[in-house]
């Protein structure tokens, strides 16, 4: 599984025209789901996205996690982070997974995530418009390989 974060001060989802979810301060994840993905990559991916060290401290070190701000996840399914982009000009998609086991696995996710803050989504699926105020900029791209707990 993929997150592409991005620390924000502001962030929210739109769906035809109606806001869906917004947070403040916090992490807007944009999150991928590859071929082979399952519910142990979810939970390490969750991990690390409310753990990861993004926010500064009192010396502006980026030495503060999600966790540790108390601050809001909007999570954001996006399956064309799993696109495999090796070649051409044209992404393929052999490589995300099926529409089904990318909406169980984001709603693991999002689940996980709910039991340990405050989060809004996105819509699977749905033509979303997306805002944020990029706080840096800041932004990491974590990954949980299938077969893999790193």
């Amino acid at each position: 599984m993929i997150a592409l974060i991005q620390r924000v001060t502001e962030a929210r989802i739109e769906v035809d025209g109606i806001v869906i979810g917004a947070i403040g301060r916090g992490i807007l994840a944009l999150v991928g789901v590859e071929r082979g993905d399952g519910q142990a990559q979810a939970e390490r991916l969750v991990e690390r996205v409310l753990g990861y060290r993004i926010f500064p401290d009192a010396e502006g070190r980026m030495n503060l996690s999600l966790a540790d701000i108390r601050g809001a996840l909007l999570a954001v399914p996006q399956f064309t982070l799993a696109a495999d982009t090796n070649k051409g000009t044209r992404a393929g998609f052999s490589t995300a997974a099926s529409p089904e086991d990318g909406q169980r696995l984001f709603d693991f996710f999002v689940g996980k995530a709910v039991q340990k803050t405050n989060v809004k989504t996105g819509r699977f699926g749905a033509d979303m418009k997306v805002s944020l105020v990029n706080d840096g900029p800041v932004t990491f791209w974590l990954q949980v390989s299938p077969g893999k707990l790193s």
